[in-house]
């Protein structure tokens, strides 16, 4: 048996009015995922616990199959991983925003998804004006870098992620607590780095965002993993174009597959990482795609690019997938889920129970849901599952076929 796990991640919404109470899901051209789910089985998973946050971390660690209330330490020491970073014992990794600071209010937690070449010179000029032996700073993708701090520094301060405050008052939002006082002087600090930095006076030129801010936050430290061959006997990879899923693929020992064009956003190559995803289970057992760019388009508000980021998921990877699956002479059992919503109203996470279907090319087996969303799915024959266990149920079924 080979499987597949397929996120959409931030796919879940709340019904809208401009879409006539539907939800986005509801809304969307989703033939691929409504097949899939109409001979299949569905359900609702809970992948955030109650008492942690409803973020991406949380909540693929869930998908991936691990429990977060035994493993999540925080979300930047995954992205160190994969960006290799090595953490020494007392070290607190944050991520690292570029964010745009208009009339000192947060515009935009991504500063207009600023390049990457962009974002490295911005980095390392931060890097040389305000790095430190204690404090290192590391260019990633986009908008995503990491600070790495020594001596256990701001590791129990409080940080915000700038995508639930879009629209506040900088200053209402810093960092508070243990450590915030070093954390809060180096934002204050980045602003006239940063605006007078060629890179941000070319953007503004062209009329983007400029990133003229840093911003801390999903700091902890290196978590411990059991690997996921010792969980579940199981060889994989991971798919993604986000450091957080590569660096808990590699923390988990799955392979971590890039693919070209893999952006993170709306533009990435579905297309692709659905074809490297089945080229992948030629010698291993499972693979996890991720797709980031609805959770983009949530994060953004904009209603239209969410539609059509649900749409190309289930076109270019869903369909992709699926059509693979039914001619191949391999068992599959695929699961599609999103990791949790991102609704268009908020424009920020939620720990909201999210759809999720197991479809098989090798049973008829299936229950009377016929649509993949929110509310059809709460009539699946599965009922409500913790995330971290839907591994597990494929493994248990697929002894059973």
């Amino acid at each position: 048996m080979k499987y597949i796990i397929l996120i959409g991640d931030g796919m879940a919404d709340y019904p809208l009015d401009e879409l006539g109470g539907k939800t986005v899901l509801q809304k969307a051209n989703t033939p691929n995922m409504d097949y899939m789910a109409k001979n299949g089985l569905a359900g609702l998973a809970v992948n955030v616990p109650e008492g942690l946050p409803p973020g991406s971390d949380v909540a693929n660690m869930s998908v991936m199959g691990y429990d977060p209330d035994v493993y999540y330490s925080g979300r930047a020491p995954l992205e160190a991983a994969s960006m290799g970073i090595p953490l020494k014992k007392n070290d607190v990794a944050f991520r690292c925003n570029l964010i745009t600071i208009n009339d000192d209010h947060i515009a935009d937690h991504s500063a207009g998804h600023i390049t990457s070449e962009e974002a490295k010179e911005l980095m390392e000029a931060i890097d040389r004006e305000l790095g430190t032996d204690e404090l290192r700073f590391y260019p990633g993708i986009s908008y995503r870098h990491l600070l790495v701090a020594a001596n256990d520094l701001g590791a129990k301060a409080d940080c915000t992620p700038p995508h639930d405050v879009i629209g506040g008052e900088r200053k209402d939002h810093m960092p508070k607590g243990e450590g915030s006082d070093v954390l809060c002087r180096l934002i204050e600090a980045s602003i006239p780095i940063l605006e007078k930095h060629p890179v941000n006076e070319k953007r503004i030129k062209e009329g983007k965002s400029p990133a003229n801010s840093i911003w801390f936050w999903g700091q902890g430290y290196a978590p411990s993993f059991r690997t996921f061959e010792e969980l579940y006997g199981l060889t994989g990879s991971v798919i993604s174009a986000v450091d957080l899923i590569k660096g808990l693929g590699m923390y988990a020992g799955l392979d971590v597959i890039d693919v070209p064009g893999a952006t993170g956003y709306l533009d990435t190559n579905y297309v692709g990482k659905a074809e490297y995803a089945m080229e992948s289970l030629k010698d291993r057992d499972i693979v996890v795609v991720h797709v980031e760019a609805p959770d983009e388009a949530g994060h953004m508000g904009d209603l239209n690019a969410k539609i059509q980021a649900v749409e190309d998921f289930d076109e270019k990877v869903v369909g992709t997938v699926l059509r693979a699956a039914k001619g191949d002479d391999e068992d599959y059992m695929i699961v599609v889920l999103p990791d949790h919503p991102t609704p268009i109203v908020l424009r920020t996470h939620t720990s909201d129970p999210v759809p999720f279907l197991i479809y098989s090319n090798l049973e008829d087996e299936a229950d009377s849901v016929e649509t993949f969303d929110e509310d059809s799915m709460k009539e699946g024959s599965l009922g409500v599952v913790r995330g971290c266990d839907i591994i597990q149920m494929l493994i248990d079924k697929a002894k059973q076929a």
